[in-house]
């Protein structure tokens, strides 16, 4: 099975304390991701903060308009510094998300590295290279320019 990777920086000027607060968040997940996933948050996450082991479910249309379930679980989660969602159930054969914060003197180096596999052998590399991998990166793109009005705004 191939391993793809994908890797995104963004620097925000705000305080650490700003972003880790936002992005430790998982409600805001809902605000990071394109409209036409139409992402729903199945898990009740109200007032919750990420922590090790914490299991989030979602439905999410992230090909073709079809509905799937997505369930990730974060694995590693260090305050202000870094956390990792996996998924456990959903629409990749892999899926491993490590979101890094590093503050620097402009403000917060974001990180991004997204390594996923597909499946299906080489049907799989072929939708990863023609659909996946495209989509990915608009979802990524997308996050990018709304943090960017977020924390960047003059």
């Amino acid at each position: 099975m191939k391993v793809y990777t994908l890797k995104k920086t963004t620097l925000l000027k705000a305080t650490p304390e700003v972003v880790w607060e936002y992005f430790s968040t998982p409600l805001n997940l809902n605000d990071i991701t394109p409209p036409d996933m139409s992402f729903e948050i199945l898990t009740d996450l109200r007032g919750l903060k990420m922590y090790a082991g914490m299991v989030i479910h979602y439905k999410v249309r992230p090909f073709l308009n079809l509905p799937m379930k997505w369930t990730t679980e974060i694995t590693h989660c260090t305050e202000g510094k870094y956390f990792v969602d996996e998924q456990r159930f959903g629409p990749y054969a892999f899926w491993h998300h490590q979101h890094i914060f590093e503050t620097t003197s402009e403000g917060v180096l974001m990180t991004d590295i997204v390594s996923y596999a597909v499946g299906y052998g080489i049907l799989g590399r072929i939708m990863n290279a023609v659909y996946i991998k495209k989509k990915l990166e608009g979802i990524f793109d997308f996050r990018e320019h709304h943090v960017q009005r977020k924390f960047n705004a003059e």
